[in-house]
């Protein structure tokens, strides 16, 4: 990790901001998902944002997490180094982010690798993996572990087909959005430019 020292002033107050967004109970799911997912001997590690960093930190967690989304042979990342060098785990974190862009989860949501490294945005991180998770739910290959509910389906293209019978007749249609007429009439109404008279 970089050592930056404190920040003051308007960083601080951003960086408070950006921390007060990470959810601990969003935490534990997540944790539990993983290793649950990953069906490996990961340990479970201690509550706490910073030890959520550490965890995931070396990039080891994340690439055996984006492997298990694949049928066995299709794995994204074929070779995971448990390497203690610094670029080799900001490595790894970078191949399992392109992996997941590849996967499904859309470029906004996916985290930078510094958010995870140097724990700026570890909110950030949550919501890439919340991402990840609701792809593999949608997806629904057989390839997910977990709970269904533990994240949000996304939405499904339904496309509707019209005959051109269907289209011409809809030409004629006074739709609701442009108002209607009914029961309008102007019975009652006098001419324009005369005053109103009061009884």
């Amino acid at each position: 990790m970089a050592n930056r020292g404190p920040s003051y002033g308007l960083s601080r107050e951003v960086q408070e901001k950006i921390e007060q967004k990470y959810d601990a109970d969003l935490e534990n799911k997540l944790v539990d998902w993983i290793i649950l997912q990953c069906a490996e001997d990961i340990e479970h590690p201690p509550p706490g944002r910073t030890h959520f960093q550490k965890w995931l930190m070396d990039g080891t967690v994340l690439c055996k997490l984006i492997n298990s989304l694949y049928p066995p042979g299709q794995e994204p990342i074929p070779k995971i180094s448990e390497s203690k060098m610094a670029f080799k785990q900001m490595e790894q974190i970078s191949q399992f982010l392109k992996a997941a862009e590849i996967y499904g989860v859309r470029t906004t949501d996916i985290f930078q690798t510094v958010d995870l490294w140097e724990g700026k945005d570890m909110a950030a991180v949550q919501r890439t993996l919340m991402a990840l998770g609701s792809v593999a739910v949608t997806k629904d290959d057989g390839c997910y572990r977990g709970e269904p509910s533990w994240f949000h389906r996304k939405a499904q293209q339904n496309r509707r087909g019209f005959s051109e019978e269907q289209l011409r007749q809809g030409q004629n249609v006074i739709g609701l959005q442009m108002g209607s007429n009914k029961g309008a009439s102007q019975a009652g109404m006098t001419g324009y430019g005369m005053p109103r008279q009061i009884m």
